[in-house]
């Protein structure tokens, strides 16, 4: 059913971006869009490091720390227990490598998994993929699903929080719990979790690793990774640094005269979210996801999986024969784009792929109606 009616703009919403307006941005979850101010407060930085750059880089391990308290406060973490990163796949190969794998272990994943990530898990071990059909009805008949493809040898298991094409929960607080108490350790993408859900670490995995670039304002190359008690020993920088003999999180976090601007502008993007009020911003952007999501169930053949509450993505399944291969939804959402001006994410699927749309404050009732009114031309 349609909801009541779309919601209201999101006052200034549009104002704190500088996104084309020739181009309907209605795919947020996959790169995310960096607000006015976080932008500037960047900019400030680099300049600071060009001006001297000796005093910018002496002190920049111990700014990174600061800037990672910040962001431990709004995520409700440990700020010894969380460090940055530059998104979730490298959050996955510094957990993979943190796992002490024997012969014949082995790690499940999910046909929903991103492909870097369980890429990473297959150099690690053998992998177990367990199918998640898109139509599944609900949070438990996924952790049934999951749960059922655990073998003997299942020493790990790497679970989406939320997942990228479907957008539904996957790695809930119960499936966490039931993993941990048989003795598996879990690691979580969380790739769109920080800013879109309010409690992202409530699972409490043994990794969990997360995208700030996207619903989280931060700038583009910002991630954490947080990492139970436990296992912070194990955990080693990919690279060597000068910072080594200081452990986890800071010989993670040193990376030479990388550009760290981004990580110590990201905490300015979360204070953003909570002046406008993070509750109310996510209740606007799961609204206007629902609005097109309402709009584009509308057109023949196409049918709305099933969903969470409260998030701001949602999918459809595309009617058979439409993008059911990779390379063909690729093709389908760059034609969408080059000739609608209209950004969505199309998703490969046997049978018949998916689209996603996203829900951002600077978005208009009105950019979903268009592609709603555009799209059967297309299937």
């Amino acid at each position: 059913m349609r909801p009541a009616g779309p919601p209201a703009e999101f006052p200034g919403g549009r104002a704190l971006f500088r996104l084309d307006p020739a181009v309907s941005h209605l795919n947020h979850g996959s790169f995310g869009a960096v607000p006015v101010p976080v932008q500037e407060a960047q900019a400030a930085l680099r300049e600071e490091a060009h001006a001297d750059p000796d005093a910018f880089f002496v002190g920049a391990p111990d700014r990174i720390a600061a800037a990672r308290a910040r962001v431990a406060r709004h995520l409700g973490a440990d700020p010894d227990g969380i460090a940055f990163i530059a998104n979730a796949t490298e959050g996955a190969n510094l957990a993979l490598d943190a796992v002490p794998f024997a012969d014949g272990d082995e790690i499940l994943v999910t046909d929903h998994g991103y492909g870097t990530v369980v890429a990473a898990a297959a150099r690690r071990a053998p992998i177990t993929t367990v199918s998640l059909d898109p139509d599944l009805p609900d949070e438990d008949a996924v952790r049934e699903t999951v749960l059922a493809g655990l073998t003997p040898r299942t020493r790990a298991v790497v679970l989406d929080h939320i997942s990228s094409p479907t957008a539904r929960l996957i790695a809930s607080p119960r499936l966490l719990a039931e993993l941990a108490a048989r003795g598996i350790t879990t690691l979580v993408d969380g790739a769109h979790a920080p800013g879109m859900i309010a409690e992202p670490l409530a699972g409490a995995a043994d990794f969990w690793f997360g995208n700030l670039h996207k619903w989280g304002y931060a700038p583009s190359g910002s991630a954490v990774l947080a990492v139970a008690p436990e296992h912070r020993g194990r955990v080693r920088a990919l690279v060597p640094s000068w910072e080594d003999a200081h452990g986890f999180p800071r010989s993670v976090e040193n990376r030479a005269t990388a550009d760290y601007t981004g990580w110590l502008a990201a905490p300015e993007g979360l204070d953003l979210l909570d002046r406008l009020d993070a509750a109310k911003v996510r209740a606007h952007n799961a609204a206007l996801a629902a609005h097109g999501a309402a709009l584009l169930a509308e057109i023949p053949g196409l049918s709305p999986l099933p969903h969470t509450e409260g998030l701001a993505m949602r999918a459809l399944r595309l009617p058979p024969g439409t993008a059911e291969t990779q390379p063909q939804a690729s093709a389908l959402r760059e034609r969408i784009a080059a000739e609608l001006g209209i950004r969505v994410l199309i998703w490969g699927w046997p049978g018949g792929g998916g689209i996603r749309i996203c829900g951002q404050i600077y978005n208009r009732p009105e950019e979903y109606e268009r592609l709603a009114a555009a799209l059967p031309a297309y299937l």
